[in-house]
């Protein structure tokens, strides 16, 4: 909601640092129009003061509410953050930046740490309120680059199960990272989702679909298109020699010549 006040001083800057004070903000934060220059006159005669309209974004009080929570919040944890929130009426979504030199302990090891400020956000937030509104807490613009890995990562996962027939399941993931990938694939031929589990080890099932697939059978393996590419070589059962049926018999053994006797006579020798 964007509110204005008038404000007059001698010159135009004295009737907007006059404005700034009444509100208790910085030059950055608040627009500026001149009404009215200010007119000396003629010693002193006719003179007139400068007029201004000074405008400013009046943050609706649940949005400045949670920014003074966050703000209170990343102090006890010794975090160093700037926290801005803004407001969509029409998506009723509080999105909320953090950004600073500690962004990766804001974030921790695959979001864990921003998701438990998220968590924490949205209850602050709807505790007893009727209406309910969602929270979407995002540092360094790290759930953008989270969804670009879990999207090549669903991919890839419904590649492999429309190849191999063969249903697979991925890691536990929060409930937006499984919207990710349920997104992600639902154009997908052949696959389908679905979720299995409790939290917060709920995870997502890739499931192979014959129906969705027409029924097609998918390519065989590597290594069958190997063999089938070089064809000049026989396939390797091809090439070993037949094996001997149990009823074999091998051959008896040829008899050797018999020696001539041997003549035991005694010469004399005379």
């Amino acid at each position: 909601m964007i509110k204005s006040i008038e404000t007059t001083g001698r010159t135009e800057e004295d009737a907007i640092a006059a404005a700034l004070r009444e509100l208790g903000k910085s030059r950055e934060d608040v627009s500026v129009e001149v009404l009215e220059r200010a007119k000396s006159g003629f010693l002193g005669i006719g003179s007139s003061p400068a007029k201004v309209r000074v405008s400013y974004e009046e943050k609706d009080s649940c949005v400045q509410r949670l920014e003074d929570f966050l703000r209170g919040l990343l102090e006890r944890m010794e975090v160093e953050a700037e926290v801005s929130a803004t407001y969509s009426e029409e998506e009723k979504l509080i999105s909320v930046e953090l950004s600073g030199d500690d962004a990766a302990s804001i974030i921790g090891r695959r979001g864990e740490t921003l998701d438990a400020i998220q968590h924490l956000s949205n209850f602050v937030i709807n505790n007893g309120s009727e209406e309910r509104v969602r929270v979407n807490v995002d540092a360094e613009n790290y759930r953008a680059r989270r969804a670009e890995t879990l999207s090549a990562l669903a991919q890839k996962t419904a590649g492999k199960v429309v190849r191999y027939r063969r249903n697979m399941t991925l890691e536990p993931m929060n409930a937006y990272e499984r919207h990710v990938i349920h997104a992600a694939l639902q154009d997908y031929p052949g696959v389908t989702t679905y979720s299995t589990g409790t939290e917060p080890n709920r995870r997502v099932v890739v499931a192979y679909d014959n129906a969705a697939a027409g029924g097609e059978t998918p390519p065989p393996p590597r290594e069958e298109r190997r063999g089938q590419e070089r064809g000049s070589r026989a396939p390797r059962d091809d090439r070993r020699p037949p094996r001997r049926s149990s009823s074999y018999q091998r051959p008896a053994p040829a008899e050797a010549p018999q020696k001539p006797p041997v003549d035991k006579t005694i010469r004399e020798w005379h």
